[in-house]
């Protein structure tokens, strides 16, 4: 993750932030970083996190018979095999490769060691979907794991009955009107919930909070990258607040919404956003090397919002901390 890029996909999200903020609820444990959708590192808050990472941990892939035979772990294996995480990291913070040195210095983990020895991108994935750990400050340029039970904000893993509501509400809150397709992609595809279950949980919350609940008259009527045109619930007066709000920011963001897809090569970063009027939609371009930044409208209907378009503007420079030159590009 660049961590710089990661930054400026938070503070594009917000009105009001400052320069470190993100570092900072790092530091201070309200946020935490994770491994969660689609398998990349997130941040998320500290709070309901554990709400995510029970809806990524029910897939259980970890007792898939091809991590069985691959990493001769059984899924009876596992609650030892935490446990030892756990103590490992009793004392602090460590690298993936101290880490494997200390759980395979124990007999029955010691065929593990040249998985730790590759990187154990993959074993250890698990462990944070789980609460187990999640990441630590990074040491010499390599990432630490550390305990997430040490950290006084940390809420848990949540019962999955209750995770699964909640985000689907959260979704709703800050993106809907949207379709059961839309859920689907975000908390099914990305955390891979299980449809059945989602199904169940949209059922219960469409009896319950009508006025967020699912269009299924139109499934075609919002792209799952895009953010919705009419504002509901408590996101109302930040969507009102600018028509050109970019969604996504730099390579792999380290903050993804339900509205973003990251793109882009390893070179360019790339923000994407639905302005809020008349259904357009903008993209925005930011070369990582110092180029100005340029907005390919593809229009629907009526003008680009160009005043719109430059307060968007001012606004990233501010937060960049350089000028920054607006290009229109018409569709």
């Amino acid at each position: 993750m660049d961590e710089r890029l990661a930054e400026l996909a938070v503070r594009a999200r917000r009105l009001r932030s400052g320069p470190g903020e993100v570092a900072r609820a790092l530091d201070e444990g309200r946020i935490i970083k994770s491994f969660a959708f689609r398998g990349a590192t997130h941040y998320l808050s500290a709070e309901d996190g554990g709400a995510y990472l029970a809806l990524r941990a029910s897939g259980r892939q970890w007792e898939i018979p091809s991590w069985q035979e691959y990493y001769d772990l059984k899924p009876a294996d596992w609650p030892a095999f935490r446990e030892t995480i756990r103590e490992a990291l009793a004392d602090g913070p460590l690298t993936v490769a101290d880490l494997g040195a200390a759980v395979t210095r124990k007999a029955a983990y010691r065929h593990l060691r040249p998985v730790f020895d590759q990187g154990a991108d993959t074993l250890i994935k698990p462990l944070t979907w789980q609460g187990d750990m999640s990441f630590g400050p990074p040491r010499d340029g390599r990432h630490t794991f550390q305990r997430l039970d040490d950290n006084p904000h940390w809420a848990g893993i949540w019962d999955l009955d209750e995770a699964g509501p909640h985000a689907i509400t959260s979704y709703f809150r800050a993106y809907g009107p949207a379709t059961e397709e839309h859920i689907h992609y975000w908390l099914g595809a990305g955390l891979s919930a299980g449809r059945k279950r989602l199904r169940s949980w949209l059922t219960a919350h469409g009896s319950r909070r009508p006025a967020d609940g699912v269009d299924h008259r139109r499934r075609d009527r919002l792209h799952p990258h895009r953010r919705p045109r009419r504002p509901v619930g408590d996101a109302a007066h930040e969507r009102r607040a600018t028509a050109a709000r970019s969604r996504s920011v730099g390579h792999r963001p380290g903050h993804q919404g339900p509205a973003c897809r990251p793109t882009g090569t390893p070179h360019t970063g790339h923000a994407q956003g639905e302005p809020r009027d008349r259904g357009r939609h903008c993209e925005w371009h930011m070369d990582r090397h110092g180029e100005p930044p340029h907005s390919d409208m593809v229009r629907r209907e009526g003008n680009p919002p160009r005043k719109a378009l430059d307060t968007e503007a001012a606004r990233l420079a501010r937060i960049l901390d350089r000028p920054l030159k607006r290009i229109v590009n018409i569709a």
